[in-house]
C-alpha cells in the first residue's frame, strides 16, 4: 500500500501538480490583473468625478459672471431709459413753455388791439358829442394848430 501510495504520489507530483499549479498560477494572474483593472477603473472614475466637479464649478462661475453682467446691463439700460425720459420731459416742458409764451404774447396783442379799438370808438363818440357844432370844430382846429409848431420854410 505504501508502494501504491508512492506511485500515485509520484504520478500526481510529476503530472497533476504542475497542471494544477499552472491553473492556480493563471487564476492568480487573472485575479491580479482584474484587481489592477479595478484599481485603474476606480482611479479613472475618481478623475472623471474630479473633472466633473471642476466643470460644474467653472459652469457655476460662468453663470455667476453672466448674472453679474446681466445685472450691470439691466442697470445701464434702466439709467439710459431714465435719462432719455428726463431729456424728453425737459424737451416737452420747454416746448410747452414756448407755446405758452407765444399764446401769452398773442393774447396780449389781441387785448391791446381791443383796447385800441375801444379807445378809438370812445374817442370818436366823445369828439362827435364835443364837435357837434361848427364853432366847437373851429375852436379845436385852431387850438391844435397853435400846439403844433409849423415851420415855414
Amino acid at each position: 500500500m505504501t508502494l501504491s501510495f508512492g506511485v500515485v504520489l509520484f504520478i500526481l507530483i510529476k503530472f497533476a501538480f504542475p497542471t494544477i499549479l499552472n491553473s492556480v498560477e493563471k487564476r492568480k494572474n487573472y485575479i491580479d490583473e482584474s484587481l489592477l483593472a479595478a484599481r485603474e477603473a476606480h482611479e479613472e472614475l475618481l478623475n472623471v468625478k474630479k473633472t466633473g466637479e471642476e466643470m460644474m464649478a467653472a459652469t457655476r462661475e460662468e453663470q455667476a459672471a453672466m448674472l453679474r453682467e446681466t445685472a450691470k446691463l439691466r442697470e445701464k439700460l434702466f439709467k439710459e431709459a431714465q435719462e432719455d425720459a428726463r431729456k424728453e420731459s425737459e424737451r416737452l416742458i420747454a416746448s410747452a413753455r414756448t407755446q405758452i409764451e407765444a399764446e401769452k404774447k398773442e393774447a396780449l396783442r389781441q387785448i391791446r388791439n381791443e383796447v385800441a379799438t375801444l379807445s378809438l370808438n370812445l374817442t370818436e363818440k366823445v369828439l362827435r358829442d364835443n364837435l357837434s357844432n361848427s364853432e366847437a370844430q373851429m375852436s379845436l382846429i385852431n387850438r391844435l394848430l397853435d400846439e403844433t409848431d409849423i415851420s415855414i420854410s
